[in-house]
């Protein structure tokens, strides 16, 4: 690339390829990406906080629906941070155009595409280190990540139509816009596209296998392996980062509310029927696993509490603390099935970090929301 200064703009660039054909081959896959971890994004919102309306109408199948719906969008983000990067230097130059605002209408596009820009890279940055559970900043990630996922998807709407005319002429190599330009950079930027397509093919592939089982040997990347952990199973959040300790649940008793209330002991649950379910956890950091999982049904649990077929659930955790130490768990859920109270891993006795003595495991529901160390069942 090659610049000059002189009187008229303040910075010319000669480099090739900056160029309308180059940004929208790549845009068209930025937008595709986007759009499936916006729209996978919203749904897992919603399935962690839902409205009123909505909890009763969430439905528990497909099982696997949150592990899949969760691992595309992770992956789908992760595929879109090269992408990003291609996009922006196919089109940094304009950042130069001279004069640099020609209208109104020029200004509110320019101011447009820079929340375009600056919401993007929010999203991308926050959502990454949000898979390796880090967060330095000082504001709540979850609700802030929520919001300007929304703005992004706005200022994207707004950028196609008024870009329309433009992607539209160089929509395909055949487009006119894109025969117009010079035919000596068609085959530069097909090595160009290719070369991204490799780096969106790498990041992913070595990213994916925290959630995808086949790829699972080419994981690299990945902040979280679904390969090691206590009992075969990652833990996101331990015992103690809980406050739960052995001590502590000495004297653990299950309460279940309900118009016929009662207490369990431990060996009281263990000695009620008991049933078996394999269930993948899957977080919202990316990684998921599936494993057996061996209790007693939260449906049953609720009957007996005098709560009929459309009960639902409120769940509470015996920790002090923590965003999701109380959980409601709307019909579909609570009358599953394979909703379980579970008390076994794997065959074996849960361990504390797993949630000892008892523990939610539903299906298709966010990891978040499989509540640990439950202390009360209440009928909703």
């Amino acid at each position: 690339m090659r610049w000059t200064l002189n009187s008229g703009p303040p910075v010319t660039f000669k480099g090739r390829l900056h160029d309308a054909r180059t940004a929208t081959a790549i845009g068209r896959w930025l937008g595709l990406a986007m759009v499936v971890c916006f729209a996978t994004g919203v749904l897992s919102h919603y399935l962690q906080h839902p409205p009123g309306w909505l909890a009763d109408r969430l439905p528990s199948r497909p099982y696997w629906g949150y592990r899949l719906t969760q691992g595309l969008h992770v992956a789908s983000g992760i595929a879109a941070v090269p992408l990003l990067l291609a996009k922006l230097w196919a089109v940094y130059p304009r950042l130069f155009a001279w004069p640099p605002v020609r209208s109104l209408r020029h200004a509110l596009e320019r101011i447009s595409v820079a929340v375009l820009v600056a919401a993007a890279l929010f999203e991308l940055f926050t959502g990454l280190l949000n898979t390796f559970q880090w967060y330095p900043w000082p504001f709540n990630f979850v609700p802030v990540h929520y919001a300007v996922a929304w703005l992004l998807l706005g200022s994207l709407l707004l950028h196609l139509a008024v870009r329309w005319p433009q992607i539209r002429d160089h929509f395909t190599r055949r487009s006119p816009g894109t025969l117009a330009l010079p035919a000596a950079d068609g085959p530069d930027r097909r090595q160009l596209l290719l070369g991204v397509t490799a780096a969106v093919g790498a990041v992913t592939v070595t990213t994916a296998g925290q959630s995808v089982t086949a790829l699972g040997a080419l994981e690299l990347f990945g902040p979280r392996s679904p390969a090691h952990g206590v009992q075969g199973l990652p833990v996101n959040r331990t015992a103690a980062a809980a406050r739960v300790s052995r001590a502590s649940l000495a004297d653990w008793r299950l309460t279940v509310d309900g118009p016929r209330p009662y207490t369990l002991t431990l060996e009281e649950l263990r000695a009620m029927p008991q049933h078996h379910a394999t269930l993948p956890i899957a977080c919202v950091e990316g990684w998921s696993k599936s494993a057996r999982w061996t209790g007693v049904r939260v449906r049953d649990l609720l009957e007996r509490a005098g709560g009929g077929p459309g009960a639902r659930a409120r769940v509470v955790s015996v920790e002090e603390a923590g965003a999701y130490r109380v959980m409601e768990m709307g019909r579909h859920y609570a009358q599953d099935p394979l909703t379980l109270l579970a008390l076994r891993l794997n065959g074996e006795v849960l361990s504390l970090d797993h949630g000892y003595p008892a523990r939610i495991i539903a299906p298709n529901r966010p990891g978040v929301l499989q509540t640990k160390w439950v202390g009360r069942l209440e009928v909703v």
